[in-house]
């Protein structure tokens, strides 16, 4: 009986292309397939127009566009949302690229809120302020974290450790992103991975929103039904900053560095911000007092 050896099948978000290798004996290898992320993009639609289009990878999009409107400030709570589908039919060509949100009756979800991005611009996966009419309407868009609760360093100092048990594409292609919430004993309350990290963020903010009932600052809620700390797997860019506070998160903890304007905002919102969180090891650059030895 001959083995089978067809290719086992890939999981959501990871293809295969050819490639060429160029070894380091100076050869160039036979062509042979690898497996790569996928990006795709997906058009946001709001009663049939267009709000925004951002390159993503497939999969858990009810969690990203849920995610999206919530850091945009467009709904308070799921309940604000009536529905949520992809158009088209299964099977078509271009399938699932399409999402058509239907705010809950009586609800008008404000465009202005997002300023230039629903002119139809394209986000990019590594999209930062793109799209926006300028800083200072973000800043005026992020509410302050409210004060607590303490965490030992210790727990920060693991968290991005969390990302390596969540990130099955990434070790297969290297070529995503990862973002985590956990609340303050270190637990995983979700975890997404995506091509972009805003889109990894907007994933595990929109979990967040349908699964645990997360309400924005506007609605009273209790401190201990919100996450404590976010974790990413890139850099710290100043929309990350913004996402993380109108979730009411109150730290931010990444493998990477922080841009100017993520450190200037978090000092705003009141986000305490730890970089290059790694081996043990972390550096704190905004609101250290919530970190306590131990």
């Amino acid at each position: 009986m001959s083995e089978d050896r067809r290719p086992l099948p890939l999981p959501t978000g990871v293809t295969r292309r050819p490639v060429v290798r160029y070894t380091s004996d100076g050869q160039l290898a036979p062509e042979e397939p690898d497996t790569v992320a996928v990006e795709e993009p997906l058009d946001i639609r709001i009663s049939g127009d267009t709000l925004a289009v951002t390159m993503r990878t497939p999969g858990e999009d009810r969690f990203l566009v849920t995610g999206f409107l919530f850091a945009e400030g467009l709904i308070q709570s799921a309940e604000d949302v009536g529905g949520l589908a992809h158009c088209g039919r299964l099977g078509e060509e271009g399938y699932g690229n399409i999402v058509e949100v239907t705010p809950a009756p009586g609800l008008v979800l404000d465009f202005e809120k997002v300023g230039a991005t629903k002119r139809g611009t394209l986000t990019t996966a590594a999209c930062g302020v793109c799209g926006r009419r300028s800083v200072e309407d973000l800043l005026a868009v992020c509410p302050r974290v409210p004060e607590g609760p303490e965490l030992p360093a210790s727990v920060l100092a693991r968290a991005t450790g969390h990302l390596r048990a969540v990130q099955p594409n990434f070790a297969r292609t290297g070529g995503v992103h990862a973002a985590a919430a956990l609340d303050a004993q270190g637990t995983v309350l979700a975890a997404f991975e995506d091509v972009g990290r805003h889109n990894a963020v907007d994933k595990v903010v929109g979990a967040l929103v349908l699964q645990q009932g997360l309400r924005s600052a506007r609605a009273s809620q209790p401190a201990s039904m919100r996450p404590t700390v976010l974790v990413v797997s890139g850099r710290v860019s100043f929309e990350i900053i913004q996402k993380a506070a109108m979730a009411r998160c109150p730290i931010v903890a990444s493998v990477s560095a922080a841009s100017s304007l993520a450190i200037d905002l978090a000092e705003r919102a009141g986000v305490t911000l730890a970089t290059f969180v790694r081996d043990g090891r972390f550096n704190l650059y905004t609101h250290p007092e919530r970190i306590r030895p131990g």
